[in-house]
């Protein structure tokens, strides 16, 4: 067969794990728009234009190959690759300070990526972006990152996984310079959170279009996730949308906002998840914000639950006081999880708190408390899991000490196991892919 990099062509092969050369079922295959999973055994067929044949899978890195490469019938390992990241805020990424600060405890503790505001929590997009109604509304008023593509590259040279955090309806400038997307009173009036801060209408079309926008334009640059939060309703009574409140409509726009993503995204081979609230995972209605948990297990690759003891202001079963208990508040949330959807441990990535509590008397959240969180979740089994702290302030008490030995993940870089030529998992040769372990 000739196979033409950017022509339609077919395409197969077998997707195996780096460390075992085990086949992977369910694996992603990515061709320009096609995208197809794996069977049991690892293989898969595509056919499409591109360049580039994209692959990830649950708990694994992701990869490209560029088809030029290509033989028949490929053998193609993934390395497997579970993120523990920190949180760098909208201004915090751009604090020389702060940044490398975060990117030295990284370089001391078992941490191996990092979470990074793109459009944060105002509505502010952090750089430079090439979509006109940003810099309409006045979302590029205040830049942090000057090159984000060098960013990039200098954090995945590292090692450093990155996820590009999006804050999605709750959006400040687009809902006063666009007051019709704008969610409203009941006089008329543009409504405002506890901060002052207005949110956009989840139901409106023209708003999904937008953070779809800079999802599409983050994955372009090099993220290895797109992280969506603030996806859900806002969480006041009385207030005004475009289509009536009920719940079976804000599940439906919460639901269809995320399936539309996914499929924008697939040229672009990167991972989606979506952040909740952590009762979210307990209450078997949308929470009132349109966020239900099985719904949104459909839509995305990794469920992020924020599960802070702290915000758990009702406690859990068992656990009225969850600041004092928050190895089972993570445990048991995520069970919980995982009980519902019937989704594997790997399909979630918790948020861990890394901040004084702040609702049951102000207890200090140190070490003690860090790592029983992390013990948690790896327990459970989780795709690794986040720190959250707004200061972004982080220090290596309760974090897990650096691996004996770094593997790096990310395509095209010197510790990339696996690659096509390496012989390692190869269909003639298994090798042994022992020494790749972590």
């Amino acid at each position: 067969m000739l196979l033409i990099p950017g022509s339609a062509a077919a395409y197969s092969g077998v997707v195996v794990d780096a460390l075992t050369c085990k086949p992977i079922p369910g694996a992603f295959v990515t061709l320009g728009d096609s995208v197809v999973r794996t069977v049991q055994d690892g293989h898969f067929q595509i056919s499409g234009e591109g360049a580039m044949l994209g692959l990830r899978a649950y708990g694994y890195g992701r990869r490209e190959v560029p088809v030029a490469d290509l033989k028949a019938d490929e053998t193609l390992p993934l390395a497997p690759f579970r993120p523990k990241a920190l949180y760098l805020s909208f201004y915090g990424v751009g604090n020389m300070r702060l940044r490398e600060s975060a990117l030295d405890l990284i370089g001391k503790t078992g941490l191996n990526a990092v979470v990074i505001d793109v459009k944060g929590d105002r509505g502010m997009i952090a750089y430079k972006t090439a979509i006109p109604l940003a810099t309409e509304v006045g979302a590029q008023k205040i830049i942090t990152i000057k090159h984000i593509r060098r960013l990039i590259g200098d954090l995945h040279k590292e090692g450093i996984y990155t996820i590009a955090r999006i804050v999605v309806f709750k959006d400040n400038p687009l809902a006063l310079a666009r007051p019709d997307l704008a969610v409203r009173t009941a006089g008329g009036a543009i409504w405002k959170d506890r901060e002052g801060l207005a949110w956009t209408d989840p139901f409106d079309k023209q708003v999904w279009d937008y953070n779809i926008d800079i999802a599409v334009e983050a994955a372009k640059d090099g993220f290895d996730e797109i992280q969506f939060d603030y996806v859900r309703f806002p969480d006041a009574k009385g207030l005004v949308f475009s289509q009536p409140n009920t719940e079976k409509n804000r599940v439906a726009a919460i639901s269809g906002f995320l399936a539309e993503a996914r499929k924008r995204l697939i040229p672009y081979n990167v991972f989606l998840a979506a952040n909740i609230f952590g009762y979210v995972v307990w209450n078997r209605n949308d929470t009132g914000i349109g966020q239900n948990l099985e719904e949104i297990a459909r839509d995305v690759d990794y469920i992020s639950p924020m599960l802070y003891p702290s915000g758990f202001q009702y406690g859990i079963p068992g656990y009225p006081n969850p600041v004092r208990h928050p190895r089972q508040v993570v445990y048991l949330s995520l069970r919980r999880a995982e009980e519902r959807t019937g989704l594997p441990p790997v399909r979630f990535r918790p948020w861990l708190q890394a901040f004084r509590d702040y609702a049951f008397g102000g207890l200090p959240f140190g070490g003690e408390e860090i790592g029983a969180q992390i013990d948690a979740a790896q327990t459970f089994g989780a795709d690794g899991w986040m720190l959250w702290n707004p200061r972004n302030v982080y220090t290596t008490v309760g974090l897990p000490p650096k691996p004996g030995v770094a593997m790096n993940t990310h395509d095209g870089s010197p510790g990339n196991p696996g690659g096509v030529g390496t012989g390692i998992c190869s269909r003639t040769m298994g090798g042994d892919a022992s020494r790749l372990g972590r």
